[in-house]
């Protein structure tokens, strides 16, 4: 185990697992990190200030070794994936992700890091004993003789091979998990990305927001899998990283469901009941597949333990905050007499008030102010009220509004500087931050420190 000074590299660390490995570093107490990632900065999906954070593409060996220099520990999260129909529509692109791992391992080695660990996936197992729904409970063997998923399977597969070459030819000190679908809080759930977990949430979200009361389903609904919570994802791969473990290992839940089986459970937290549309032609993977986790519980005597309801309440809870964060942004995206002229006026003015307000260099600089909360209620009361009106006065009303709001700001902050005190956390900032409002009028150095998840309870605007 390393020191808490010595540094430790994080690849990836824009993406789900990758930024809540970063978070779960820095609870720990680790000062020293570095995390890399291809996104610009306003699209990572946690970002700290403590962190040293570069913004490049890992394909090129060049910015491989930038990154590894002076690292003494790395974790390699650094890949082209999403979900199945993801998976499915960019087999090259996922394949050449091989050429991160291929460079990190070179640089690795190069710059000297004492332990290298690399994030591998199930995908990798044998697909022909993944044909039925039973699922079938994935050992670390099965996945030879092999049949990986064509594309991001084999360039995993491929990858694990390499770990295993670098450490018996060069004496790295590699490290190899198989990630058996990951969800949580902070995780991608639309654009096309997203995970069946996340995907399955904000779909139950819409149907019940909009009152369609109806679902979407990829596949039969009979296909099985199983699911791990972040928390469980971050601390497994720590404590195989610490372990005298040398070969590829299983890291996911041993709990499997079906797809109905997981959107009856998203029901039940929604508390609706949804008419189910099934896709038999949508992308839909293989029909059965679980952990089996008699080896990770043999080396280290754990093994992933939360509960799926569990964790899809906190999935649920903190994507339908997005969820509203999203459509509030966007002016709800209405229609008004065949028209969108209102609507797009009055999504410009969301955007440019709310990204004036989380950005203002004294209401934000670290996780947010009380003002917002006041704020925030106010512009949605006024939002509300100039929806009465008739579409042509409606845009008028929008800036008018706008520059009061702006105001209002300016005024609490010279005659109230105290009521901008800082809280460690709000959830405002969380979820015009998942809406994706752009940084385009802050500093660099002014990044807001986002909050965890579990602190979704304080604050709620809505």
């Amino acid at each position: 185990m390393l020191s808490k000074n010595q540094k430790i590299l994080v690849t990836g660390a824009g993406g789900f697992i990758g930024g809540a490995l970063i978070s779960a570093l820095r609870k720990q107490g680790y000062r020293d990190l570095r995390g890399v990632d291809i996104k610009p900065f306003d699209q990572w999906y946690q970002r700290s200030e403590d962190v040293e954070n570069i913004s490049m593409d890992l394909n090129l060996k060049e910015n491989c070794e930038r990154a590894a220099k002076g690292a003494d520990e790395i974790y390699n999260l650094a890949a082209n994936m999403g979900g199945m129909g993801f998976i499915e529509a960019n087999k090259a692109l996922c394949m050449l992700s091989v050429l991160i791992n291929t460079h990190m391992l070179q640089a690795a080695l190069k710059h000297g890091a004492k332990r290298f660990f690399y994030a591998s996936s199930a995908c990798v197992y044998n697909g022909d004993k993944q044909k039925t729904f039973e699922a079938p409970s994935l050992k670390e063997e099965d996945a030879y003789p092999a049949l990986a998923e064509d594309g991001y399977g084999w360039e995993k597969l491929f990858s694990e091979r390499m770990c295993r070459h670098f450490r018996e030819d060069f004496r790295l000190y590699t490290r190899v998990a198989r990630f058996h679908n990951v969800y949580g809080p902070w995780g991608t759930w639309f654009g096309g990305r997203e995970k069946a977990p996340a995907a399955i949430c904000r779909k139950v979200i819409e149907a019940k927001i909009s009152g369609k009361n109806e679902i979407e389903i990829w596949g039969s609904g009979n296909q099985t899998r199983s699911f791990m919570f972040i928390d469980d994802c971050t601390e497994g791969i720590q404590k195989i990283m610490d372990s005298e473990i040398l070969e590829p290992i299983n890291l996911g839940s041993s709990e499997a469901v079906t797809i109905n089986q997981l959107v009856d459970i998203t029901e039940g937290i929604a508390g609706i009941k949804l008419k189910r549309n099934y896709d038999l032609s949508a992308p839909k993977g293989v029909n059965g597949r679980n952990s089996d986790n008699t080896l990770i519980k043999k080396y280290l005597g754990w093994e992933p333990s939360t509960p799926l309801r569990v964790g899809m309440e906190k999935t649920y809870r903190w994507i339908y905050d997005g969820s509203r964060a999203h459509r509030f942004e966007w002016g709800w995206k209405r229609r008004i007499d065949g028209s969108t002229t209102s609507t797009w006026l009055g999504s410009v003015a969301n955007r440019a008030w709310s990204g004036s307000l989380l950005f203002h260099p004294r209401a934000c600089t670290h996780p947010a102010s009380e003002r917002m909360d006041c704020s925030l209620t106010m512009w949605l009361f006024c939002n509300k009220w100039a929806m009465s009106f008739s579409q042509s006065v409606r845009p008028w009303l929008y800036f008018v509004m706008l520059i009061g709001c702006a105001g209002v700001v300016q005024w609490q902050n010279r005659s109230f500087p105290s009521f901008g005190r800082r809280f460690d956390s709000c959830r405002p900032l969380q979820i015009f931050a998942q809406a994706g409002i752009p940084p385009s009028n802050r500093e660099q150095d002014h990044q807001p420190v986002l909050p965890e998840y579990e602190d979704l309870e304080r604050l709620n605007p809505f």
